[in-house]
């Protein structure tokens, strides 16, 4: 312990913060300067990892909330080694690994991509659970610590009340969070918008909370302590700190906590951006430079850091001779490749509802796959995750055996755990509820798509056929929305979903089958309510004519020189298959008929197999029980779609069916109209 240092290397984190963000002409330096203390005694103490081996699989982790204060970890981690000066100096300039908000690169120590407010800190959570669902299964030494870290934003964003309460509830110990709590916000003071007491909100959740001076670091140090020592709950520091600390007027007098330190350079505000530099023992004319003492101090830290995990990986090994079943089990789970799997065994009844199909499916995966969690949003009965629960058992606290998280009404935290879960590694996140409660999971969906994580969306109650709910639990738009991210490329230039609504039971085996394939991106399988006609097979194996849809689309009725293409998705396609019927046998028409799972993958195939199953030269007809603009990207400016361009009524389901003209019958007459146009 020594306490100049700890000061310099605390003002040289704000000199760096207050540096970068004067040389980008944008950012937040206010906030960096605040949290410098904690993030220092932090990383110098208490956090365990292997500076050589950034990726271990049993490190600590921070997850940041308040990405806007990128700044903050930037410099620590320059600090560590993590980045290089010219990193720094380019901050949020193009082609820089130091963007804006933090983008996910665990080499450089970066857990999560953050931005939006409150999901940071509920990925963290996810990870949490993660961790403790990892050591029930392969023992207590299997003990990292994830640390969060969220400011006044956080704490107000709705989100966090669910990641509080399911943190609390399921006691999760190895999570500690520091509420930099400032008292100031981007456009104003806190108590210009809140009076809520925030220590008896998370205490009345089951959390452990600290209250501290955020700046004085023998009570960070004092809290920490204790924090790494708790063993029933996760624990809350609150840490007041002062917005802007160690800013200088150009008068010399201290310019802090004020709110115009928020979100702009210095220089902009009442601060005078030389004079605090000065202030911080930074050097005006090199702003970049880390301080000598405290760069030797941090090359003895990651010396010491190095060690540590040495030993404690010697531990792990002793573990893994004794326990050889066991550590060939972890590191199976660690890689992210799946057991063998045969979904053509699934069987299925006559006629279900894709959302029954998928429940027979998860009750497969249940005793094939150890390593998934599956959560519901308080739906398992109606979305059939239940199939999976059957054959499983709830995550408690205290009793991480079971494999099934009741994350209750809470769509947002319940999707942003999800991609907690997947960062940490080593477990498949499945998270399910109504479709149009995927706007709920939005934001938590987009973060799922850039970070490129392999989590499983179960959507169901997928249309208007939702019937006596009325339209606001029926979804009309949220097919086109979720299909917008398939033509939204990732950093990585691939797709940045994959969306998927099957036909029928066997399609949804297949949709399965390429949700867990994909370890790349995100996937949804958009699920009906209603029982739906099984597609014929046109060969021996429907499963295998359905595995046609792994490119994204096929026929599931073809015939040679076809008169008319018709093209759907999900439950259409048996309304397809009727309407066709009756063109074939009252007028004589050859009929293909393409089932299209997922435009975005059918638009990676070759242009030949696209012309084989959609060929450009033919009229095109699409039905969906959507926006007219879920397949007008397929039938082209001389095709035609029937859609929904309204929202439902409510009524049942099949009196729907026939009041919006969504029957075998009515398509047919829609189908000779669009020909009778087609061919004048």
């Amino acid at each position: 312990m020594n306490k100049k240092i700890d000061q310099q290397a605390a003002d040289n984190i704000r000199a760096l913060a207050v540096a970068m963000v004067e040389k980008a002409n944008s950012g937040h330096p206010g906030g960096p300067m605040g949290g410098a203390d904690y993030m220092h005694i932090l990383y110098s103490e208490f956090f365990n990892y292997d500076p050589s081996d950034m990726t271990w699989a049993f490190r600590d982790r921070f997850f940041m909330d308040a990405g806007h204060l990128s700044t903050l970890m930037y410099a620590q981690y320059y600090l560590l080694g993590n980045y290089e000066k010219q990193d720094i100096e380019n901050f949020r300039q193009w082609g820089s690994i130091t963007p804006g908000h933090p983008e996910v690169d665990v080499k450089r120590g970066i857990e999560n991509t953050s931005g939006p407010l409150g999901q940071g800190h509920t990925m963290g959570v996810g990870a949490a659970i993660a961790a403790k669902f990892l050591g029930a299964r392969f023992g207590d030494w299997l003990n990292h610590k994830i640390y969060g870290f969220i400011s006044d934003g956080g704490v107000q964003e709705e989100i966090s009340q669910g990641a509080g309460r399911i943190a609390g509830h399921l006691g999760l110990s190895n999570f500690i969070m520091f509420f930099d709590s400032n008292d100031i916000q981007l456009s104003t003071s806190t108590d210009a918008v809140t009076s809520e007491d925030t220590a008896m909100k998370y205490k009345s959740w089951g959390w452990s909370v600290i209250e501290i001076d955020g700046h004085n670091h023998k009570e960070i140090r004092k809290a920490l302590k204790k924090a790494n020592n708790e063993t029933e709950k996760p624990t809350l520091i609150i840490g007041k700190t002062i917005m802007g600390k160690g800013a200088v007027a150009s008068d010399g007098s201290m310019f802090e906590g004020y709110c115009e330190l928020h979100g702009q350079p210095i220089s902009h505000t009442g601060a005078d951006y030389n004079k605090t530099l000065l202030n911080l023992g930074a050097n005006p004319e090199s702003p970049f430079d880390k301080f000598d003492e405290v760069d030797d101090f941090y090359k003895t830290i990651l010396e010491e850091k190095t060690a540590k995990a040495a030993d404690k990986k010697a531990v792990i090994n002793s573990w893994r001779e004794e326990n050889k079943e066991l550590a060939s089990k972890l590191d199976f789970f660690l890689s992210g490749k799946l057991p063998e799997l045969d979904f053509s065994t699934i069987e299925h009844k006559p006629g279900l509802a894709t959302r029954v199909a998928s429940s027979n499916v998860l009750a497969y995966l249940a005793d094939h796959v150890e390593n998934m969690i599956v959560s519901s949003a308080d739906l398992s009965n109606s979305d059939k995750t239940d199939g999976f629960l059957k054959k499983s058992r709830e995550i408690q606290k205290d009793n991480f055996s079971g494999s099934f998280l009741q994350a209750g009404v809470a769509e947002l935290t319940m999707a942003c755990i999800a991609n907690g879960i997947a960062l940490h590694g080593g477990v498949i996140p499945v998270v399910a509820t109504f479709f149009v409660f995927s706007d709920y999971m939005k934001p938590a969906i987009r973060l799922s798509g850039i970070q490129e994580l392999p989590v499983k969306y179960v959507w169901t109650h997928d249309a208007f056929r939702v019937g006596e709910d009325g339209p606001t639990h029926q979804p009309v738009e949220q097919e086109a929305q979720i299909r917008l991210l398939e033509k939204l490329k990732n950093h990585s230039g691939k797709n940045s979903f994959l969306a998927m609504r099957p036909a029928d039971s066997a399609e949804t085996s297949v949709a399965w089958k390429m949700a867990l394939e994909n370890n790349s991106t995100p996937s949804g399988l958009i699920l009906s309510r209603q029982g739906i006609k099984d597609i014929a097979a046109q060969g021996d194996s429907r499963y295998k004519e359905a595995l046609g849809a792994e490119k994204g689309g096929y026929l599931v009725k073809s015939v040679d020189n076809p008169d008319v293409v018709l093209i759907a998705n999900g439950s259409e396609v048996s309304t397809l298959i009727e309407a066709a019927n009756i063109l074939e046998a009252q007028e004589q028409l050859k009929v293909s008929i393409a089932s299209i799972i997922s435009e975005g993958v059918f638009k990676s195939q070759s242009q030949d197999y696209q012309n084989s199953v959609i060929p450009k030269d033919k009229p095109l007809f699409g039905l969906t029980a959507g926006l007219p603009v879920n397949l007008e990207g397929l039938v082209g400016d001389k095709g035609h779609v029937f859609g929904l361009e309204h929202f439902g009524y409510s009524a049942p389901a099949k009196v729907l069916d026939e009041k919006f003209g969504f029957t075998g019958a009515q398509v047919s007459q829609n189908v000779l109209e669009y020909l009778k146009a087609y061919n004048n």
